[in-house]
């Protein structure tokens, strides 16, 4: 998020990456969102045509939120429409393209370090992550994500690092019966 830069540029940018982040949306879904579909009292955002054209509901963190109004005042002074709008020109207030986010995207990946291909899914597949580690049952990140399987959650989930799963399972307590209880003893 330091490296999307300054200006409304920048701050459209970093509204992308903590939608993206912290709600879990798809870069579609995001890119599709109106002004109307935020509700920051309740802390939701509307998902008027998800993955299947199905509508859903999400929640997103009050520090998410925080991170959002920088955005939002500067779209307050654009024409109503997208939310995730084009700043300059006749066209400001439109619908930004996919593939101009991707690339903004990309170059703030580029200019932040990371060395392999970046790919705006995985901020999602991190939300994920995030929320597993954080204890929230496997059922609620899957109405997050807008996910009809649960199965597809799961997948999302096996981004955790092996290291972390070895020493989950090391650290587990001592069984509290004895390994010989109720066994039979030869006569």
């Amino acid at each position: 998020m330091r490296s999307a830069g300054v200006g409304p540029d920048g701050a459209r940018l970093r509204a992308l990456i903590v939608i993206l982040w912290r709600a879990g949306l798809r870069i579609s879904e995001a890119l599709d969102l109106a002004e109307t579909d935020l509700d920051g009292a309740r802390g939701a955002i509307l998902v008027r045509c998800g993955k299947g054209g199905k509508r859903r509901e999400v929640g997103m963190d009050r520090w998410a939120w925080s991170q959002l109004q920088p955005w939002l005042q500067i779209r307050a002074g654009l024409p109503v429409g997208a939310l995730l709008c084009v700043i300059h020109g006749a066209t400001a207030g439109r619908h930004w393209e996919q593939s101009a986010g991707r690339k903004q995207l990309r170059r703030a990946a580029t200019a932040a370090g990371v060395r392999q291909r970046f790919a705006p899914h995985q901020l999602r597949h991190a939300h994920a992550v995030e929320m597993a580690h954080e204890g929230v049952p496997l059922v609620v990140i899957q109405r997050q994500l807008g996910h009809a399987n649960l199965g597809i959650t799961s997948i999302y989930l096996q981004g955790i690092d092996p290291a972390e799963i070895i020493d989950t399972v090391h650290s587990r307590p001592t069984p509290v019966i004895s390994a010989t209880a109720g066994l039979r003893t030869a006569p």
